[in-house]
């Protein structure tokens, strides 16, 4: 999620948005815009490209109007811009108009710096959009969602929308907002699988948290409904691979806190209660016993035997069967 500058000015004079991830600059341009149009609701809004801001582009811009109109100026990819027109843009920054709002999109890089450490200088305010290229910030973001809505949804809810997903952040903003607008209360897991059950990695998943719960018949129908939906076998047995390496990874652990578990083995607090609920039937053997079965699919599905279908049902009964291994011991 984008994150702001202590002076949160929406109408400051220089708003500077850092980033590459091109949903949050175009929040980060819209807040101001409609920030300015609740103002004064004939405010006028420029948005630019480098290409369009050519050197007295923006002297031509902001100079006084008989009006005292409100305007907002938008630059898009200001790294970009051409050295005589990054000392206009400076320039400017040393003396701002009044009523007139410039918002500077900048990627962050060293390209265009002078300009980035000058609108600093300037004491612009600054919105952080970086790329989202870690599921744990992708996963905040959605949580962010759901709070910016008024909303609840259940950690498991937030995690399963991300796996359904994926990484583009639009998507993940419309889902939010569906699932917003068509469930009244607490949305839960059960209710983002109604809805994206036929996701790929939704699918996967729900496989493998069904069989290392033990819970045989309930895995062997998630599996058929996903290979009918047109789920790739590889992608079940890599839900299957990190499913029992989760259970196999905790059960070695050194006990504490959710928290410290997370860090230590590298994986989100609220995984770490949903593995310990997982694993309670678990024995070693049984872990590596999984294990064996796992790689047993995968080679099958990858062109080792000859009906895939078939190695996937026999590693998730071997999985589930597994998950019970202690309770007959």
């Amino acid at each position: 999620m984008a994150r702001k500058s202590a002076t949160d000015d929406l109408l400051a004079p220089v708003t500077l948005a850092v980033g590459q991830e091109e949903l949050l600059l175009d929040r980060a341009v819209r807040e101001v815009v409609v920030a300015a149009r609740a103002s004064d609701a004939d405010t006028d809004v420029r948005d630019l490209t480098p290409e369009q801001l050519q050197p007295g582009t923006l002297a031509e811009l902001t100079s006084p109007s008989l009006f005292a109109e409100r305007k907002v100026v938008v630059v898009r990819n200001a790294h970009d811009l051409s050295a005589d027109t990054i000392k206009d843009v400076t320039a400017y920054l040393g003396s701002p108009a009044e009523e007139i709002t410039l918002v500077l999109l900048h990627a962050g890089g060293v390209k265009g710096k002078k300009l980035l450490d000058a609108a600093r200088k300037a004491g612009a305010r600054e919105v952080a959009c970086p790329k989202m290229t870690r599921p744990a910030d992708r996963l905040a973001f959605v949580r962010s969602e759901f709070r910016a809505t008024g909303r609840s949804a259940t950690p498991e809810a937030c995690q399963s929308l991300v796996d359904a997903i994926g990484s583009d952040l639009r998507e993940l903003a419309s889902a939010v907002s569906q699932l917003v607008a068509d469930v009244e209360g607490t949305i839960d897991e059960a209710v983002v699988g109604r809805y994206y059950t036929g996701r790929a990695e939704a699918s996967s998943f729900t496989v493998a948290d069904r069989a290392v719960e033990g819970r045989a018949a309930e895995a062997l129908e998630a599996l058929r409904w996903s290979l009918s939906t047109g789920v790739a076998p590889v992608m079940i047995t890599s839900a299957l691979a990190q499913g029992v390496r989760a259970i196999g990874k905790l059960s070695s652990a050194r006990g504490g806190r959710p928290a410290d578990l997370a860090r230590e083995l590298g994986m989100p607090p609220w995984k770490i209660d949903r593995v310990r609920q997982q694993m309670r039937g678990w024995t070693p053997d049984g872990v590596a016993g999984a294990l064996q079965a796992v790689a047993e699919a995968d080679a099958g599905v990858k062109g080792g035997g000859d009906d895939p279908e078939y190695a996937l049902e026999k590693a998730v009964v071997t999985i589930a069967r597994a998950a019970r291994s202690r309770g007959r011991s």
